[in-house]
């Protein structure tokens, strides 16, 4: 498969730059196979049924973006990808030249930051303090790329979810955006489940894909963990004939990943899985998703786990019904192919 099987073009005006005014308020586009239909975010509960289970990724995204000067006065940007200990992280540093190694980075509020080593396109630092004590004071909310503004005030509730509970994210699992407490109590006295994994986004997933074959491209590691009452949860909804259920790609990718192992058991790892039309899904039945831009990983997966030929027709749908795309955009309730293509 070629990287440009997955291209298309969106008009700008398309990309949301502001949440809508109330979560929930988004709209739904439901793919079943070749059947698509127009729906409400709120219209949720008459896709799901009593026996199935939501699983959420309630990771909580951190303020990973630092600004500061090296020694030479050089401005610094840094985009913190993950956390790797208490005073250290790897990060996207973006400088006139590269900084080398025991180069110091004077952030802002004074903190220095020292550069460790490289490690490919990422940089790891050493924090004199706790990083996300660091972030939290001076760091500024990481909103993606095709957002062309500053965030806002309001965008430190909007772009979180609102069972974001472990810190670590440098991107929002974005679905989980559109629930909000009252569809919660109404999904529960439908008798739908609910679990968790967390999955720390990291700020690879908006790095594009810089080869043209597929098979090419390596997916920055991402770490997760599946808790036991999650995977209990799991056999229970196979056991009264309910369906799984993933909240966003990050949850789709963590379940999946535990599984590759083989039984489905609670872990705690890192995982760079990649799925691609032909993937075998083994835990998750249904997904829902945002729409994912051109030509990326996201993009792929969803047309492993619909179908190509459904991703094509709804996202052609999409654009032609003026759906909102990407982070604060519209969603997708996807049906599993029975057979991928």
């Amino acid at each position: 498969m070629r990287v440009a099987d997955f291209d298309f073009d969106l008009p700008a005006e398309l990309i949301a730059q502001y949440p809508p005014a109330e979560r929930g308020s988004s709209r739904l586009l439901h793919v079943a196979g070749g059947r698509l239909a127009d729906r409400w975010f709120r219209d949720l509960p008459a896709l799901l049924r009593p026996a199935d289970l939501l699983v959420l990724n309630d990771t909580r995204v951190i303020k990973a973006r630092l600004f500061g000067r090296k020694a030479s006065g050089g401005r610094v940007e840094i985009l913190v990808e993950r956390v790797t200990h208490t005073d250290q992280a790897l990060a996207f540093v973006r400088a006139s030249h590269a900084p080398r190694p025991g180069t110091r980075i004077v952030l802002d509020d004074g903190v220095a930051l020292e550069v460790i080593e490289r490690q490919d396109d990422l940089v790891r630092l050493r924090f004199p303090q706790p990083v996300l004590e660091v972030l939290e004071r001076v760091g500024r909310l990481p909103l993606p790329p095709y957002i062309g503004r500053d965030p806002a005030a309001d965008d430190e509730a909007r772009y979180q979810t609102v069972y974001a509970r472990e810190p670590g994210a440098v991107a929002a699992p974005t679905a989980g955006l559109h629930f909000d407490a009252a569809l919660f109590a109404t999904l529960n006295a439908l008798g739908v489940a609910t679990a968790h994994v967390t999955l720390h986004v990291g700020a690879g997933t908006f790095q594009p894909v810089r080869v043209e074959t597929v098979a090419e491209h390596r997916m920055h590691s991402e770490r997760y963990t599946l808790p036991q009452a999650t995977v209990d949860a799991i056999h229970a909804a196979r056991a009264r004939g309910g369906r799984v259920v993933a909240v966003g790609t990050t949850t789709l990718r963590a379940l999946e990943a535990a599984a590759g192992k083989g039984d489905l058991a609670a872990t705690t790892d890192e995982t760079d899985i990649f799925i691609t039309p032909g993937y075998d899904f083994r835990v998750v039945d249904a997904l829902i998703t945002n729409f994912h831009l051109p030509r990326s990983t996201l993009l792929m997966l969803v047309s492993a786990f619909a179908g190509c030929e459904a991703i094509r027709s709804a996202y052609a749908h999409a654009i032609r019904e003026r759906y909102r795309f990407f982070s604060y955009g519209d969603a997708m309730f996807l049906e599993r192919a029975c057979v991928s293509s």
